[in-house]
């Protein structure tokens, strides 16, 4: 076939594609109206793994499974729309990590809400005003996000999805780098990038703001002024990139979680999030983690805050493989129960494999 008759038919395959997608529309109305009526949640995180694994499945090529599922991601964000439009809070403002993760995840269509620090996010899915909330938990270099963390021992919230994304950080000015007397961003992005300060920028002061969108409007305002940040930062923020990548290890992936006001049902992947805390005595948290080794209770993270009520007593935020609805889970959390002050379970949600 010569190029104009391939062209015909890929043209005549777009008008095929058109007309069964809008079909697929019709159908999603119509579950739409069924939700409606139950008061189910319009996000569905184990709807979504089974329709991505089922994609990858069914995927013979030439087009990778990642390509597919980009474009069934987009799919799904509008149907979210046809459905009921979702409202999505981030830390803002605009171009921020947590904003950049929040659509890699939920798509163009649905409606983001920048709030000014994480604990607003944690409010405002509470109080219904968003429907969910992306939040950064810890990155392979800085570790854990102490925000957000301190904000799950006052939150009735649930946890009910992960990403990963492979972060970049990149200095932003709009001038040379031997003229920026002072640097604004997140500290965690500080830590992350503390070998290429040190060596590059030791003389230039360095300011702690809450989000690295804010860090590069507050750059993109002040003479001598920078920030680190993301690509989509800059060009928002009309700011050119001095320095790109400083970030000290180049497999820099953050890891967020989606919150909402219940979690997700089991799927074969799943991870559950719980919150306990301990008195302040000699082989305590030995105690629960001895019980989760006797079950069989993979842990996959486990972080510590102190209690803000009382002194010598801690917070422990940990997260293991397996679903709440598990018997043997179930068992092992009443029984780790009997060795803390509290605990609590922060949600179950299909563990995230590839990066965004």
């Amino acid at each position: 076939m010569c190029l104009e008759e391939l062209r015909k038919r890929i043209d005549e395959l777009d008008g095929n594609l058109v007309e069964m997608l809008n079909e697929r529309a019709r159908i999603v109305v119509e579950i739409g109206k069924l939700k409606s009526k139950t008061d189910r949640p319009i996000y569905a995180p184990d709807r979504e793994k089974e329709v991505f694994a089922r994609i990858a499945e069914a995927n013979k090529g030439p087009l990778p499974d990642r390509a597919l599922v980009a474009i069934w991601r987009e799919l799904m964000s509008g149907s979210f729309v046809l459905e009921r439009s979702l409202r999505i809070g981030y830390l803002g403002p605009g171009g921020s990590f947590s904003h950049t993760a929040a659509m890699l995840k939920f798509g163009q269509s649905v409606e983001y809400e920048p709030l000014a620090d994480i604990t607003s996010i944690f409010d405002e899915v509470s109080k219904g005003h968003c429907d969910l909330g992306v939040v950064p938990i810890e990155n392979t270099t800085g570790g854990g996000v102490i925000e957000t963390l301190d904000a799950f021992i006052e939150t009735d919230v649930k946890i009910c999805a992960e990403v990963l994304m492979a972060v970049h950080h990149n200095l932003l000015a709009n001038c040379p780098l031997s003229e920026i007397e002072k640097i604004y961003s997140k500290p965690e992005v500080f830590a992350q990038c503390r070998n290429w300060l040190s060596a590059t920028a030791k003389d230039v002061e360095t300011i702690a703001v809450a989000s690295t969108a804010k860090a590069a409007k507050m750059a993109a305002e002040e003479p001598k002024s920078a920030a680190i940040g993301s690509v989509v930062a800059s060009e928002l923020y009309d700011l050119g990139i001095v320095c790109e990548n400083i970030e000290d290890i180049a497999n820099n992936v953050t890891r967020f979680l989606v919150l909402s006001r219940e979690d997700s049902k089991p799927t074969d992947e799943d991870k559950t999030a719980i919150l306990f805390s301990t008195a302040h005595k000699a082989g305590a948290l030995a105690d629960v983690l001895d019980v989760f080794k006797q079950h069989g209770i993979n842990l996959t993270n486990i972080e510590s805050r102190p209690s803000k009520k009382r002194q010598w007593e801690y917070y422990f935020f940990v997260d293991f493989l397996g679903h709440r609805t598990e018997k043997r889970i179930q068992i092992g959390l009443k029984e780790a129960g009997k060795h803390c002050l509290q605990l609590s379970t922060l949600g179950s949600f299909p563990r995230a494999i590839e990066l965004l």
